[in-house]
């Protein structure tokens, strides 16, 4: 029976859909099965099991098998970049290869006459195949042969900038190689890229969900180093023949129809310098205060405060507890037609409809505090400044907020009444503080738990924080690792919150100048949240783990 027949017989495929593929495979010359693919009637997984049922070949899901180091010896990593085929067995003179193109036969008979070994072919998905080959051979294995079989010659120790070196950042297999490190960590949700130079090493990372996690490179990767660096340097702008000061630059890029900005950094380090790359995905970016993670009551609360017509809210945090993300998600909670609405930020990370940026540059002068008096006559409504770092920006916010503006910014404390006596440490007097902050909230990231493996289970109480209160039949959840969350358990982040509005008692211990430890004490009076407290709230409903609260709160 042919795949055509078979295809209908199982109601997997209509005869006007089969039309449809066989008029477009004519017409584009493309591969009977590809088009079905293409078009959305079937996925490949599907299709390669009906396939593999035809040709009388074993289908196999490839998650969680282990490849023997003689298996993976067995066939140059050239040929498996080149036929993309994955050896993950070896018995005797037996070879079992995975590959997922059925018909591909060419490459199977020359792996045959290569090893001389006896070639069992599986089918498996291409991402299963891509996945694993990244994994055992590393990434952009592919393209460092091409460089090497080019003669490329690795630069290094040199302080001024060869035409060599210059032409091997400009090389084809280089941009290449560059390309599949940032499309690589977009398609892994990535928020940073780490290329670490060592002595004989050339180490690349990637976090993703504040975790670090090394990719799999090949060994030859060092060897280029100069070069990848280069073409980083050549993309963000930078001067690629200085090496001995740090250096900071952008590039966007369009992946999937998506832009992405990425910042870029560059530091001399022992063995030759160091890149950091921020990707900032404008499309993962615009979230509700809700999808963020904030919970139902904090919402209510920093909504009223949010739509006031004037006053400082402040949002706390360390870097990278995505202060700047909330301060985006409450813009537009309140833009609209009826409000003018400025910011001043350095960098502008995110253009917002409706929203007036302003970019700091402190080569000419335009700092924050010269940004937010300039934007005080440009009659504001409210105006969100992208930190308050020093005294001179903080009084201009006082100012602006005396003068009937709503000012929204971040602030560098632990916790939320830590923001009124940074004010207070930075100069400003203490009744300024008291009369004009609305509130502040502090905030972290969590860790999600996984949708696809996510599990209930009962902790041991003799483990468990003594500050969660947990009754002895209550359960929480876990992940318990799959292919969708590379193993961890987790997939995603959320915020956890802890928010002080202002009130009278607070204002006047301010203006008494009380220390942040009494603040805090009679802000749980009054009802404030802490930290970990809501991180607890979210572990009861299933969203975050006991382990996530434990590391990623202080005690």
């Amino acid at each position: 029976m042919t795949l055509t027949q078979l295809l209908l017989d199982r109601n997997l495929l209509t005869q006007e859909q089969l039309d449809e593929v066989s008029a477009m495979q004519k017409s584009d010359g493309v591969r009977f099965d590809q088009v079905i693919i293409r078009k959305g009637f079937l996925s490949e997984r599907k299709l390669l099991e009906v396939m593999a049922e035809q040709l009388h070949l074993p289908f196999m899901e490839l998650e969680g098998i282990t490849i023997g180091p003689e298996a993976l010896k067995a066939l140059p990593s050239k040929t498996v970049y080149r036929k993309r085929l994955l050896p993950i067995e070896l018995e005797g003179s037996d070879l079992k290869v995975a590959t997922s193109d059925a018909f591909d036969l060419y490459a199977l008979d020359d792996v045959r006459m290569m090893t001389g070994l006896n070639i069992q072919p599986v089918l498996a998905t291409r991402d299963d195949v891509e996945k694993l080959i990244k994994a055992h051979y590393g990434l952009g294995g592919d393209t460092l042969d091409e460089l090497a079989a080019n003669d490329a010659v690795e630069i290094e120790g040199t302080d001024g900038v060869s035409d060599d070196l210059l032409e091997m950042a400009q090389e084809a297999s280089v941009i290449k190689l560059v390309n599949e490190f940032i499309l690589e960590a977009v398609n892994e949700r990535a928020s940073d890229i780490h290329i670490e130079p060592y002595e004989r090493t050339m180490a690349i990372r990637y976090r993703i969900d504040g975790i670090l996690h090394e990719a799999s490179v090949p060994p030859q990767m060092h060897r280029f180093q100069a070069a990848i660096i280069s073409r980083i340097k050549i993309l963000a702008n930078l001067n690629i023949a200085e090496r001995r000061i740090p250096q900071d630059g952008r590039i966007k890029f369009n992946v999937g129809g998506r832009q992405i900005d990425v910042r870029v950094s560059v530091i001399p380090m022992l063995f030759g310098e160091g890149v950091v790359m921020r990707l900032l995905d404008k499309a993962n970016v615009m979230f509700t205060l809700q999808e963020l993670g904030m919970s139902a009551d904090i919402y209510e609360v920093f909504r009223r405060l949010i739509a006031r017509p004037h006053g400082i809210v402040l949002v706390t945090g360390p870097t990278g507890s995505g202060k700047t993300t909330t301060l985006y998600s409450s813009l537009n909670e309140i833009v609209g037609p009826e409000l003018k609405v400025l910011t001043v930020e350095d960098p502008v990370e995110y253009h917002l409809q409706g929203v007036n940026q302003i970019p700091v540059d402190n080569k000419v002068g335009m700092t924050f505090a010269a940004g937010l008096r300039a934007i005080l006559r440009h009659d504001p409504d409210a105006v969100m400044i992208g930190e308050i770092r020093d005294e001179e920006t903080a009084r201009a916010a006082i100012q602006a907020s005396l003068t009937g503006h709503l000012v929204i910014s971040t602030l560098h404390t632990n916790d939320a009444p830590s923001s009124a006596t940074r004010l207070i440490d930075m100069g400003i007097e203490p009744y300024l503080v008291s009369s004009t902050l609305a509130g502040a909230m502090a905030q972290r990231l969590m860790r999600r738990i996984c949708s696809s493996c996510k599990t209930a289970y009962q902790p041991d109480p003799v483990k468990t924080p003594r500050d969660f209160d947990l009754s002895p039949d209550e359960n929480v959840w876990r992940g318990t690792g799959c292919e969708k969350c590379r193993k961890t358990g987790y997939h995603g982040r959320m915020g956890v919150h802890e928010l002080m509005p202002m009130d009278d008692e607070l204002s006047q211990m301010i203006v008494d100048r009380t220390s942040a430890l009494e603040l805090m004490k009679t802000a749980r009076k009054n009802g404030m949240r802490l930290l970990r407290e809501d991180g607890w709230k979210k572990v009861r409903e299933g969203s975050t783990t006991i382990d996530a609260v434990v590391s990623g709160t202080a005690v």
